[in-house]
């Protein structure tokens, strides 16, 4: 069995021919929450923190796309009317801007606006699946279950912002689900760095609670043994 050095213990992959896939996960790498003038800067946030993250995710991108091995985006947004917005949701925070409002970018956090588009550098390649999703978690009211059974995926690879938000939501659904979850520690942050460490230790807790942890090198090296049988 091919495996992925990881804590608590190795993380298994999927065999090349065993009708099992992985594939990876990006979180809500949108312009809204890691640019500035977005969101998350409109909350207080330092975006910085959140861009260092990109040229990793970017190494993986490109890894997963030359190996072949699906790739999944997903965007935080609603529906331009807020339809999908609970008040709750829209009033939450101390911001000049709200769900809704029009920002440096466009409406914040709507569909089609340029603010809720992914960033550049990890723009999605035709094919690719994008999940749109009204909320934290990426199963929440969207259709990911169903497309993921299509596509014979059991293993995700998480990777994106914010780790202990919608990351962590969207692992433990997806633990919750039957899938076998790995984090991508320095493919992953948080506005606050805290809150990244808390989150990560909790994710491999009591024997792997909600699932893996590993870095980007070591899945690397491991994708490319797995699939093409080398390291390099």
């Amino acid at each position: 069995m091919n495996t992925v050095i990881a804590s608590p213990y190795p993380y298994p992959l999927p065999a090349k021919d065993s009708g099992s896939r992985v594939a990876l996960v990006i979180i809500d790498m949108q312009r809204d929450f890691v640019e500035a003038g977005g969101f998350g800067a409109a909350l207080g946030n330092k975006v910085e923190l959140l861009q260092k993250i990109v040229p990793t995710v970017a190494t993986l991108l490109k890894t997963f796309r030359e190996l072949g091995l699906p790739v999944i985006h997903t965007r935080e947004g609603h529906r331009p009317d807020l339809s999908d917005c609970p008040p709750a949701k829209k009033r939450r925070g101390d911001s000049t801007l709200r769900i809704g409002d029009s920002g440096p970018m466009g409406r914040i956090l709507v569909l089609g606006e340029p603010g809720n588009d992914i960033v550049p550098a990890l723009r999605p390649n035709a094919g690719e699946l994008v999940i749109d999703k009204p909320g934290k978690g990426a199963f929440y009211a969207t259709n990911l279950q169903e497309r993921l059974k299509e596509l014979g995926i059991t293993h995700l690879i998480f990777t994106g912002v914010t780790t202990e938000v919608c990351v962590q939501t969207s692992m433990r659904e997806a633990n919750d689900r039957g899938f076998e979850c790995l984090l991508v520690e320095d493919g992953t942050e948080s506005y606050f760095p805290e809150f990244k460490q808390a989150t990560v230790r909790m994710i491999q807790s009591q024997g792997g609670i909600v699932g893996w942890v590993t870095t980007a090198d070591r899945l690397i090296a491991s994708l490319r043994q797995a699939y093409t049988g080398s390291t390099s």
